[in-house]
């Protein structure tokens, strides 16, 4: 198969570098050769970006609903929807179906964006100040103009998020990752085939030394990544860090957890367990061993096979970072009793890469250090809870599922200021609608209420 082109996307239309970068799947294999844009053209394209004027609102509705059709049936870099989403489930590791899945995100978030931004806009607010009456009131205006987001690579489905600014008249410029660069490359021509000029939405490839520079040159930025990558933007307000999820469930002793395993798996093991919305640790009032043998029992029978197969759904990565992953789960399981362990996770499929079995451990009280340890794989720690614990193991968790009929339980975890979403009952943690937001709904970041009266 010949490589795939993917060049990068600026103000002035397409731009291919002399010396691309190979992107290669889990195996190893080039799969396809990437423009990476230096600094200036990044700075340049961005003031570009500056000068230019978004389209007006009802064309920016209708064109997004368009990019949405066009994302999923037209051919775009030479691949049609299902060969993009065969080279997305090769580089990322994802379970075919899974990576499936992802695109489909994509595409219906673009059908639906204005379904996610109308929740998030205050009742008394105007995006239109011609609509504010005499009396006087609020438009909701942007915080700036030029929106850069630097993607990650683990899931397609993350760049659903994004269009939300292209809605509110902001223009974006994206970095996708270096690992899986075809979903953004694929939406952002999207976008541009329905209706939105060049200049609206780049997609600029770049060396991490230049990541900080495209966060400097816009106005707002939202980028993904680790604790250093938290740490490194915390204090910044014009940054919104997306990091990892750490999210749990809870179950009270007033809650049978047998009637909720299905949920409890589902949450651990969909998505491949690769999305920060996967649960990494399951706490239990009462004794959590036979919930933790049952959730293993559940696991176990995954069968691991090439995730480009239909029937996969465990996670692939190439062999030497398989192992030294199951040798990171062993160093931080220490103490605790390891129902499915290190020992068994890397499956050796050949062709240097490997697919990760799920990973359970048992605990008898909570370790704060060791159950907020998140790994791209179903890994959960299962602990003992007690109220007398109380929010302290639950906190820095993007989604707590409260297993419970517990009302002042439930009010506790929504005012923790460091729990993102609470949810309760058999729901799994990584369900999604438009209307529930996701770390906070994105307008709230980009948005900002402005007083206005004429007469």
């Amino acid at each position: 198969m010949a490589l795939v082109a993917l060049d990068a996307l600026g103000p002035m239309g397409e731009y291919r570098t002399r010396k691309p970068e190979l992107v290669c799947d889990t195996r190893g294999i080039p799969v396809a050769e990437l423009s990476v844009v230096p600094r200036l053209y990044v700075t340049r394209s961005v003031s570009t970006q500056r000068a230019a004027k978004p389209l007006p609102l009802a064309e920016r509705e209708s064109a997004l609903a368009l990019a949405s059709e066009v994302f999923l049936t037209a051919h775009i870099a030479g691949l049609d929807f299902a060969e993009y989403v065969a080279l997305t489930c090769r580089v990322t590791g994802l379970p075919m179906r899974v990576a499936h899945a992802g695109g489909q995100v994509v595409a219906d978030a673009l059908a639906t964006t204005f379904d996610a931004i109308r929740p998030a806009q205050p009742a008394g607010s105007m995006l239109d100040w011609r609509d504010v009456d005499e009396r006087g009131g609020s438009v909701w205006a942007r915080r700036g103009e030029v929106l850069a987001v630097l993607a990650p690579g683990n899931a397609p489905g993350v760049h659903g998020l994004w269009p939300q600014a292209l809605a509110l008249g902001y223009r974006v410029v994206v970095r996708p990752s270096r690992r899986e660069p075809f979903t953004a490359h694929r939406l952002t021509i999207a976008l541009r085939q329905a209706g939105f000029r060049d200049e609206h939405v780049l997609c600029l490839p770049t060396e991490h030394a230049v990541a900080d520079e495209l966060v400097r040159a816009a106005d707002l930025a939202m980028v993904y990544g680790g604790d250093d990558v938290t740490d490194r933007h915390a204090s910044d307000p014009t940054v919104l860090v997306n990091g990892p999820g750490r999210t749990k469930i809870v179950i009270t002793a007033d809650c049978d957890w047998r009637e909720h395993l299905d949920v409890i798996v589902e949450s651990i093991a969909g998505l491949g367990g690769m999305a920060c919305v996967n649960t990494t640790a399951v706490l239990c009032e009462g004794d959590p061993e036979p919930l933790a043998r049952a959730i293993a029992e559940r696991l176990s029978v995954a069968t691991p096979l090439s995730n480009a197969d239909g029937a996969a759904t465990l996670p692939t990565m190439p062999l030497a970072d398989a192992r030294a992953l199951a040798e990171r789960l062993g160093r931080r399981g220490l103490g605790t009793e390891a129902v499915l362990g290190a020992d068994q996770v890397v499956v050796d499929l050949g062709d240097g890469y490997a697919a990760l079995r799920p990973a359970v451990h048992l605990m008898r009280r909570p370790d704060v250090d060791v159950i907020n340890v998140e790994l791209p794989f179903p890994c959960v720690w299962v602990s003992g809870w007690t109220k007398a614990d109380g929010l302290g193991p639950l906190r820095n968790s993007l989604v707590v599922n409260a297993i419970t009929t517990d009302d002042a339980l439930i009010d506790d975890l929504l005012a923790d200021p460091t729990v993102t979403n609470v949810y309760s009952g058999s729901c799994p943690t990584q369900y999604a609608t438009p209307r529930i937001p996701h770390d906070g709904y994105l307008a709230d970041f980009l948005m900002r209420n402005k007083g206005f009266i004429r007469t």
